[in-house]
């Protein structure tokens, strides 16, 4: 048996608003559900970057590179 806690979370009230007119859904899973894949995200992040050789410097040329990249992007469309 899977112990459970609580947990309470402030939402915007146009949010609330929605999701009373679709009151036939059950929120707390949705919520449950995307914390929990969220949660294997990061776990799976963390395992890749340990196995990572990159340094903090590889990351940082990269960062700029992807910046770079999006703000020419950006540019090209507006």
């Amino acid at each position: 048996m899977i112990k459970m806690v609580n947990m309470t979370l402030s939402i915007p009230q146009e949010l609330h608003k929605i999701m009373k007119k679709y009151s036939y859904i059950k929120w707390s899973e949705v919520a449950r559900q995307a914390i929990l894949q969220r949660a294997k995200d990061l776990e799976l992040l963390e395992k890749i970057a340990a196995r990572s050789t990159l340094t903090m410097k590889d990351v940082e040329e990269l960062d700029e590179i992807i910046k770079k990249g999006l703000a020419r992007r950006h540019r090209a469309t507006s």
